[in-house]
């Protein structure tokens, strides 16, 4: 089992751009914002990655901890921080799973086609960040 925190606000992988090369060809990138969250997991990740990536089938468990805006009634801060009341504004939990998933392809695992259980929930925190767990499963052989 591979466990590491992503530490800061998650970031949601946007949608691809598409631009124009010098000879005309059209090309599609990354947002930047998406682009320099994908690299600081892969930051984050190098610290954790296995002597041989991973083959066959893969759980992984992502829990999203967002930023307690300030504006939330102390009220909800306190369920917010008994995790009972729990984000239900955009990002949302796909979007932030497909960057984590895309930046930890060729590093952790082959290729992310290789999730077969994927786990993600939102939650508030005063310490904003991404805990992930990745694990094998038994297959056959």
């Amino acid at each position: 089992m591979i466990k590491f925190t992503i530490p800061g606000e998650p970031v949601a992988q946007g949608r691809p751009r598409a631009g124009k090369t010098k000879y005309g060809k059209t090309v599609l990138y990354d947002p930047s914002k998406s682009k320099n969250y994908k690299q600081y997991i892969k930051l984050v990740a190098s610290q954790h990655v296995p002597v041989k990536q991973i083959e066959g089938q893969i759980s992984m468990r992502l829990k999203i901890y967002r930023q307690i805006p300030k504006s939330m009634t102390k009220k909800l801060r306190k369920a917010s921080i008994d995790e009972i009341h729990r984000p239900t504004t955009k990002p949302d939990c796909s979007n932030i799973a497909k960057g984590i998933e895309d930046a930890l392809n060729g590093m952790i695992y082959k290729d992310d086609s290789q999730i077969v259980d994927l786990r993600v929930s939102k939650y508030y925190s005063e310490n904003p960040r991404v805990e992930v767990e990745i694990k094998v499963l038994e297959g056959v052989k």
